[in-house]
């Protein structure tokens, strides 16, 4: 672990909690939000783009050379190699509804590979963090991926939203409970990659997420034993991909699955 990653793990530790506490304050005040729609069950309200710009400030303020991008905000490109990525609400549609199923997001990229991972969940005071070779951590305690051996013993976190096309999603989903399985959805693609980390769900599958939801939460699955489909970090951050994560045992399943829900 370098110095100088240490220094930005400890750091994003710290900001993904400030900013959720602050996202929090909002929370407890959902009448007085505004909320627009940026389309299809997709919607902004200024407690996203307040945290994000919150966030973005003391990126600035300490790392003035690292890259941010954001879902709420333009790109800052990167002078040091770093690039920060950052989902300031993952879940606002469960947030301005009173639905306590959102976090903050935090990520950072390094050499086309995400290297830090830090997401936060006030509700509950759920501090998911981890870096890569130095494992993944459930506030203080260490985490690991459920061990089941099949589809039929656990659920599936499964992800859709606005850009999802309806018949491919319904395959995997017939698909997964021909074989025995369960689905689960709760809105908040990052805290459901956060809950395969730690054992609660044996697996996440979705057809395309954007680099802000995803790539902290593929990180702590990979570092508490997961498997992951590998991808470029730079690339996700353009264009996004799909999503399989899992214990071992079920991944290649989920993968083939995968393939033949969302070919074409």
């Amino acid at each position: 672990m370098t110095e100088e990653l240490k220094t930005r793990l400890k750091f994003a530790r710290s900001l993904a909690v400030d900013a959720g506490e602050m996202a929090a304050g909002y929370f407890r005040s959902i009448g007085d939000l505004v909320i627009e729609s940026k389309g299809v069950q997709d919607m902004v309200s200024n407690a996203d783009t307040d945290v994000e710009t919150f966030v973005r400030q003391q990126l600035l303020e300490s790392f003035p050379d690292d890259g941010i991008v954001g879902e709420e905000h333009g790109r800052v490109e990167s002078k040091s190699g770093y690039t920060w990525v950052v989902d300031p609400i993952d879940g606002t549609a469960n947030f301005v509804a009173g639905i306590p199923a959102w976090c903050v997001i935090i990520a950072c990229v390094h050499e086309d590979t995400t290297k830090i991972a830090a997401i936060y969940e006030p509700c509950h005071g759920e501090l998911f963090w981890g870096m890569l070779g130095g494992g993944a951590f459930l506030n203080d305690a260490a985490i690991k991926v459920s061990d089941t051996a099949g589809l039929n013993i656990g659920n599936t976190g499964v992800g859709m939203n606005g850009r999802s096309a309806t018949q491919p999603v319904a395959r995997f989903l017939s698909d997964l409970i021909q074989r025995g399985g369960l689905f689960y959805r709760n809105a908040s693609g990052g805290l459901m990659l956060c809950y395969v980390a730690a054992g609660r769900l044996i697996g996440y599958v979705e057809e395309h997420m954007n680099a802000w939801d995803c790539l902290a939460g593929q990180l702590l699955i990979a570092e508490a034993g997961g498997n992951v489909e590998q991808q470029s970090a730079n690339a996700m951050l353009i264009d996004g991909g799909r999503v399989v994560a899992s214990g071992p045992a079920i991944f290649e399943e989920l993968v083939s699955m995968a393939d033949e829900a969302f070919a074409g």
